[in-house]
This record gives C-alpha cells, structure tokens and sequence, in this order.
C-alpha cells in the first residue's frame, strides 16, 4: 500500500482525493469569507500581486486549476478580453459550483469544468498562462500535477503557483500560535468547523518549502524557475517559465 500525508496523518494515496474533497466540500459556502478573515485581507493583495506577475496579454489562453470561487480566473478574464479564453477548473464540484455562481452573479461566462490536475483534458501547448493558487499542496502527487501543467502550457509559457510557503525564522513561533489556535476556532465560529481549518494549518507545514518547490518545477521540465516571497515568505508566488 503506498501512503501519503493528509496533514499530518498518514493516509492511503488512494483516499487522500477523497478527504481533501470532504474538506472543500464542508468550506465551500463560507470560504471567501474565511479567507478574508484568516488573512485579514491579505490574500487579495497576493493574488493582485500574481495577477500583475501574470502580465497577460488580450488574446492570451489561460487554465486556472483549483480555481475554487473564481476570483482568479475573473481578474485573468479582464486582462484577456474577449478574444481570449479563461478556463476555470477545479476537482471540487461544491467549489466550482460556488465559483461558477460568482462569475455568472458578475455577468462573466467562463468555461468552468471539473478536472483532476494530474490528468488534465487539455491538448499539449494549449495555454499562454497556468495558474494554481492554493491548490498545489492539496494534490497528492504534486510532480505529475506539475508536469502535466508543463504540458499544457505553450513554450514560452508560464505557470503560477501561489501557495503557502515557509514564514521567515523570526515569525515561526507567533505563526504557529496563530496557525494551531486561531484558524480552528475561526473555522468553528464562522463555518461550523474546526477540523477542516485544522487541516489547513497541518498541510501548510506538510507542503515543501519555496526551494524544495522550485526544485519540483524544475524537475516537471520548467527550465527557468523562481520565487517571490511575500508577507515574510507566509505565502511564495512561484513562477516557472517552459523553455
């Protein structure tokens, strides 16, 4: 039997979809709201910040994976206008429906469909642009995720992971204060769960760091790869270039 992490537990590969899937599908409803209240509204600046390092031109061809409630795929669609194309994906059905709703609530039509980022439906250089934003440390077999957005993207194109990272020394202690004690208890307060949040925290300090990372993407065939760390290295923006 070959095993993974969900968390800090150790689970069988095979299961590890479906307890990820029993988190999202328990947040949906509530998580732009958490969001906002985990990060006091940092993430939104993070991803303005990715979407900027997106430089995306009209016309350009995007796949946001793990696009959850779309508000990626929504600033990526205004940058493309209407000769391009923005596919909005994710592996969670209640968090793609959320998303779907939000855009149509915003008037924007996207193509939205569920997708596992390890088997992606897409033909090879399809996209100018593939982004993940807290998605990645979710999958369970990130190296074949990552090689398959390689394949995916044109040359010449770029992929975006903007995911948790590792917080600079100085801030470890207060972080994991934070982390182990106060997400929990946002998450039963406002979503009616304490585990799920608990999970957060566990797979952030499971993902790897923004070397190991980097180190992933080059090795998934990306041949230019490098990282900005942002809030003290709370979270990184990865960005790879296929050569």
């Amino acid at each position: 039997m070959s095993t993974t992490h969900f968390g800090f537990k150790t689970v069988d590969e095979k299961d590890k979809a479906g307890h990820v899937r029993g988190v999202f599908d328990s947040v949906a409803s509530r998580y732009d709201v958490m969001n906002d209240l985990m990060s006091m509204g940092m993430h939104r600046l993070w991803k303005a910040y990715a979407v900027q390092v997106a430089n995306l031109q009209p016309g350009d061809q995007v796949l946001d994976i793990a696009g959850g409630t779309g508000d990626l795929a929504l600033a990526f669609a205004k940058k493309v206008g209407p000769g391009g194309r923005v596919f909005h994906t994710d592996i969670n059905h209640a968090m793609l429906s959320t998303g779907r709703d939000r855009l149509v609530n915003q008037g924007v039509v996207l193509p939205t469909l569920a997708c596992d980022a390890e088997k992606l439906p897409f033909r090879d250089k399809q996209f100018d642009l593939v982004s993940v934003a807290f998605g990645l440390r979710n999958m369970t077999h990130k190296e074949t995720a990552l090689a398959e957005m390689c394949r995916v993207l044109k040359n010449g194109g770029k992929l975006l992971v903007l995911e948790f990272s590792r917080v600079a020394q100085p801030l470890e202690r207060a972080y994991d204060w934070y982390s182990f004690n106060v997400l929990p208890w946002l998450g039963k307060a406002v979503a009616g769960d304490a585990d799920s949040y608990r999970y957060l925290a566990e797979s952030i300090r499971m993902h790897p760091d923004q070397n190991a990372l980097k180190a992933l993407m080059k090795n998934a065939g990306f041949g230019h790869v490098d990282f900005h760390n942002l809030s003290a290295g709370v979270v990184a923006l990865h960005v790879g270039i296929k050569c």
